[in-house]
């Protein structure tokens, strides 16, 4: 079997995913990186032997590729996703698809028009705690959908989110839109239909009062990382632009009727998710997000909180990043490059996502006004619903 070959746009963190995707001889391989910073070339030549760095994507265009790795911050998704898609070259674009409703809507248009294969980064759907979720549901575990609620515990969002690029909303939107993409998607696939109003508040309200400020455009991921950063007001070197909140909370009504609730704080000492679902014939609930943790059921009768669940699905362990996850959404990507076919991730679902984070974003920084949600166009939403094929 010939190698596919890969370029990977982006060499920061997320970058590493590309690695899952390094098989010479195995059916692909890494031939091309590009970044603008030359410290992530040199880190990348190093991972990837034999392969060329570029300061430009555009001079991948020319090289032949079957699909490339869109690992960019967020604002440089959809430029780059567009281009690549029409000059007929498979996309892999981490999540979020884009940062507005707009921008999503513009990358669909082009994979359409191109036909050319988009896939977007939703490792979520791999992951056990989802997977796991998602199989007692369908199960009927709690009877129908009624509603989700979802908190979101960014225990190293200080590090992660308020020292770098996905400070500035110029280039994220919010970190409702750019976090809360993963969780709105998860809780958009659990109950099984896409916002169409949101509603949200929220502000910045730890980091914003630190005035230690630093420019790491020149530094790695891993340069500034780092559990000794506690309590959060004694982070240091915080991003020149931090306009984005670190506490918010939003209300999403579905097309079907369920609702939701996030919530998402990026001060808190503990890094996890927990989800609850509420179904016509009980609830479940998540303890704990990764490998050992278990999803409780209580289903069979009324009571106070017991301990002793109706039923316990201890997560199963999976090696690989995030859970496992990240190698098998590599691998469902370079196996839809090279035969196509049904993925867990969706372009539409990736669009819903952002198209919600946007509405609440635009609430939240309108004291709360309630936003309704563009629908997709129906010729795009039936194209993608059709594996990308046109019927």
């Amino acid at each position: 079997m010939t190698d596919l070959r890969f370029g990977v746009v982006g060499l920061g963190a997320r970058s590493r995913l590309a690695q899952h995707a390094h098989k010479p001889g195995e059916g692909s391989r890494i031939v091309a990186v590009c970044d603008p910073v030359e410290k992530q070339q040199l880190a990348a030549r190093a991972d990837y032997p034999g392969a060329t760095s570029y300061g430009d994507h555009r001079e991948l265009l020319d090289l032949q590729l079957d699909g490339v790795f869109v690992t960019t911050p967020d604002d440089l998704h959809e430029e780059p996703a567009i281009e690549f898609l029409r000059a007929g070259i498979a996309v892999f674009v981490e999540k979020p698809l884009a940062i507005t409703t707009s921008g999503c809507d513009r990358v669909l248009q082009a994979a359409y028009e191109s036909g050319a294969r988009l896939y977007v980064g939703h490792n979520m759907r791999h992951m056990p705690v989802v997977l796991t979720m998602r199989e007692l549901i369908a199960a009927g575990a709690i009877g129908e959908v009624k509603a989700i609620w979802c908190r979101h515990f960014v225990g190293h969002g200080g590090d992660f989110y308020f020292k770098d690029w996905h400070a500035d909303r110029r280039r994220t939107t919010s970190l409702l839109l750019q976090k809360g993409a993963h969780d709105i998607d998860v809780m958009h696939w659990l109950a099984g239909g896409y916002t169409t109003r949101a509603n949200a508040l929220g502000g910045l309200v730890v980091y914003g009062g630190i005035d230690d400020r630093m420019d790491r455009s020149e530094q790695r991921f891993a340069e500034f990382v780092s559990n000794d950063n506690w309590p959060p007001l004694s982070q240091t070197g915080m991003a020149p632009v931090m306009d984005v909140e670190d506490l918010s909370m939003a209300n999403l009504l579905l097309d079907n009727g369920v609702y939701l609730t996030y919530q998402q704080c990026h001060f808190t000492p503990d890094y996890w998710r927990n989800y609850t679902v509420i179904g016509t014939q009980g609830r479940l609930e998540n303890f704990g997000d990764a490998p050992g943790g278990v999803v409780k059921v209580w289903n069979s009768k009324r009571s106070d909180y017991r301990a002793d669940a109706d039923e316990e699905v201890v997560i199963p362990a999976a090696a690989g990043g995030h859970a496992g996850a990240d190698p098998r959404l590599v691998a469902e990507f370079v196996r839809f490059v090279r035969d196509g076919g049904a993925t867990l991730t969706s372009p539409t679902a990736a669009r819903a996502a952002v198209a919600a984070g946007y509405a609440a974003t635009t609430s939240l920084r309108s004291n709360g006004t309630p936003i309704d949600v563009p629908p997709l166009d129906a010729t795009l939403t039936k194209y993608f619903d059709n594996g990308q094929t046109r019927a």
